[in-house]
């Protein structure tokens, strides 16, 4: 894979980003990728370079540029039960400051910029996201509707938008919940409104997970859980990005 550290033009500045794509030349799907509210880091890196490994351009960007470049706080290797406390802390007032109103502003800029590479090819793009960034990923779908043909958020609050948000959706959705994060009854409610919406679409709790649950570098991790987050995501992206 070829890596290339890049900045994004955003209205406020210049967000820096890290992309990964195939180093066999040509042009490729972009997927523009959301991470989690730990931000960049390796795992995220290690991620990015899995699904670009299947033949995808992914576009990570630091979500908290306006506080500095990634990673914003310092991060222990591993994000355990004894340290989360304290990096949340840290973490919560960065998020809180990310409004819905940057969170659409960034994304308008995240897309012209993936789709403007010359390593990009022309047509629809994806986008996925973690956490936090599973909500980014939904918001950014519904807003550009003519241009984000698919779009995955796992252990992600993709309902905090309410059935409005839904209803902007073209895109066809996976949404991967923890069992930590969802009832059967929370879900049934959830895709009753995706249903209304006419949201074509897959949501389903994984068995056995809690919340951050791909995310390896985590006592949430699940290798079961991440394992059947790639089996629905590599899918809807070669289905939807016609990359087969």
């Amino acid at each position: 894979m070829s890596t290339k550290t890049l900045q994004i033009p955003t209205a406020d500045g210049q967000a820096d980003a890290f992309a990964t794509f195939p180093d066999r030349g040509g042009q490729h799907p972009g997927v523009l990728m959301y991470a989690d509210g730990f931000g960049i880091r390796p795992v995220l890196r290690e991620m990015a370079r899995e699904l670009a490994g299947h033949g995808y351009y992914v576009l990570v960007p630091n979500l908290f540029y306006r506080h500095g470049p990634a990673p914003v706080i310092e991060l222990p290797e591993h994000i355990g039960e004894e340290v989360r406390d304290a990096v949340f802390a840290q973490l919560m007032p960065l998020i809180e400051a990310h409004t819905a109103d940057r969170v659409l502003s960034d994304a308008d800029a995240y897309v012209r910029f993936l789709t403007a590479q010359p390593e990009v090819g022309a047509g629809p793009v994806a986008v996925t996201g973690y956490c936090i960034g599973g909500l980014l990923a939904m918001r950014t779908a519904a807003a550009h509707p003519g241009q984000v043909a698919a779009v995955a958020a796992f252990h992600g609050p993709v309902g905090a938008d309410g059935p409005g948000l839904f209803s902007k959706l073209t895109a066809e959705a996976h949404l991967g919940h923890a069992e930590g994060d969802m009832s059967p009854e929370a879900l049934g409610e959830l895709n009753q409104a995706l249903d209304a919406a006419g949201v074509s679409y897959t949501s389903e709790i994984y068995p056995g997970t809690i919340h951050g649950f791909t995310m390896s570098d985590t006592d949430a991790f699940s290798a079961s859980g991440l394992k059947r987050h790639w089996d629905h995501l590599l899918p809807l992206l070669d289905r939807t990005l016609g990359n087969s």
